[in-house]
């Protein structure tokens, strides 16, 4: 009998030498099944399913959305069903939540987090002329700024909250979740002041939250009619989103003006009007009308008593015309905020102090005393941040109009 072979030798000895074909998937496959393992270790290392939640690390929510992808293709739900010894595809114990339909991504970003390539040009699924959901929202909202045609009237609003900026009478902070937003109410959004000069009527849209069109002012001389809920959103996902608040009106103790003091109170000084009885012909000719606008934590009386040698007081005797307590506020900041205000109708007007050298004095106003009460009435009540003092009818005007 001839010699056998290895191959025949293993016949004789019973052993299969069929050639078994080696198990191939796509390069597809072979990411998902990479992107669900990934899922699989942090189960392992953080003891429950990934979940949304603004919350949560980015890590997690990048593997929540995964595996609600996964979860929801037959496709890939067949592939890794005998890798899944957790049961992260069918076990109730490890159910994530959905996310809102607002934040849902789109197409290609579900795709990315699923580990397979988004459809490329010579695909057949690829659609050269069609925008993603993301897109299209994005593309409204800009397509949505128009150049403010009236900016002129807001522009005075943007360059006065910067020096209030600078000077501490205004500053930022965090836009915190949905918080409210209202009519005068400023924002930084990408680096950019935005002012809400009006808010429509509320609506509930179609996910049931209450929301209403708004019409914001850009810094950059643009408006849109953004959603309210889409601005809140923008300020929520934009890192560097801040609320532009007054520091004035800050206090917590107690009222920031008040005719009655409780014993809680700390009083903290006194905003004064006065009135010059100079005999500078300006002074003379427009005198009703010319008032000085300070705050002292002293005596008023011991304040205006060398008001004759002062050139703070124009080198002249002056009446008191009005007074206003106020408690719990810093007294430098309230100054500075009223002279900021009234900062166009400042006096222009230049005198000799006792030596006769020249100067200028900063805290006289051509503002009717009517004006100021309501001024001090606006600061009450907290809502001075949406007027301005329009200097040719001596009034205060609504931002909004």
């Amino acid at each position: 009998m001839g010699e056998m072979s290895d191959l025949q030798l293993l016949q004789e000895l019973g052993v299969d030498t069929t050639a078994k074909k080696k198990a191939t998937r796509s390069p597809k496959e072979e990411r998902i099944i990479a992107g669900f393992e990934e899922i699989q270790r942090f189960v392992e290392k953080a003891g429950h399913a990934p979940e949304h939640g603004e919350d949560k690390d980015i890590f997690e929510r990048l593997y929540a959305v995964r595996l609600d992808q996964i979860r929801k293709q037959s496709e890939c739900r067949d592939l890794l069903m005998e890798l899944d010894y957790q049961g992260l595809l069918g076990s109730s114990s490890f159910e994530v939540k959905e996310p809102e339909p607002d934040d849902a991504m789109d197409d290609a970003e579900l795709l990315a987090q699923l580990g397979v390539d988004a459809p490329h040009e010579g695909d057949v699924t690829y659609l050269k002329h069609v925008k993603s959901r993301a897109e299209v929202r994005l593309v409204e909202e800009v397509a949505s700024r128009i150049p403010c045609t009236d900016f002129d009237k807001f522009k005075p609003i943007f360059s006065a909250v910067q020096e209030e900026l600078t000077n501490g009478v205004r500053q930022t902070q965090p836009f915190k979740d949905f918080a409210e937003i209202r009519e005068g109410d400023l924002f930084i959004l990408s680096g950019q002041m935005v002012y809400v000069a009006e808010v429509g009527e509320f609506f509930i849209n179609k996910n049931d939250k209450k929301d209403s069109r708004l019409r914001v002012i850009y810094g950059n001389g643009t408006e849109s009619d953004i959603l309210l809920r889409s601005l809140q959103r923008a300020l929520n996902k934009d890192e560097t989103g801040r609320r532009i608040v007054e520091t004035v009106a800050g206090s917590t103790a107690g009222p920031l003006f008040s005719g009655i003091s409780s014993d809680e109170d700390n009083a903290s000084g006194t905003i004064y009007v006065l009135r010059s009885k100079s005999d500078n012909p300006i002074i003379a000719k427009s005198r009703d009308v010319i008032h000085k606008i300070g705050v002292t934590g002293g005596n008023v009386d011991r304040r205006i008593a060398n008001a004759k040698i002062d050139p703070t007081f124009l080198m002249a005797d002056v009446e008191v015309v009005a007074t206003y307590e106020l408690f719990n506020i810093n007294r430098s900041k309230l100054e500075n905020l009223i002279h900021k205000f009234f900062s166009g109708a400042r006096l222009d007007i230049e005198i000799k102090d006792r030596f006769g050298n020249p100067v200028v004095p900063r805290e006289w106003f051509l503002v009717p005393l009517f004006v100021i009460d309501e001024l001090v009435e606006k600061i009450k009540d907290r809502t001075i941040s949406q007027y301005y003092y329009d200097t040719e009818s001596a009034t205060l005007v609504s931002r909004g109009k």
